[in-house]
């Protein structure tokens, strides 16, 4: 998933065709679980610039 997030997306529609098709889930569940990796300390240790930024983004 992290790997997934460091692309770059022009369009949200085709992010979540490919959210879809990739994980077989929906995009709104896909952030849900999402949302709940970048809370675990781990997350920092494999991709610390995207987990950086998904959590800057989250706080708004």
């Amino acid at each position: 998933m992290l790997d997934f997030e460091a692309l770059w997306w022009r369009d949200e529609g085709a992010k979540g065709e490919e959210i879809r098709r990739r994980f077989g889930v929906s995009p709104v569940r896909y952030y849900q679980q999402l949302n709940a990796l970048i809370s675990r300390p781990e997350a920092l240790d494999v991709a610390p610039v995207v987990v950086g930024a998904l959590l800057r983004r989250r706080e708004g």
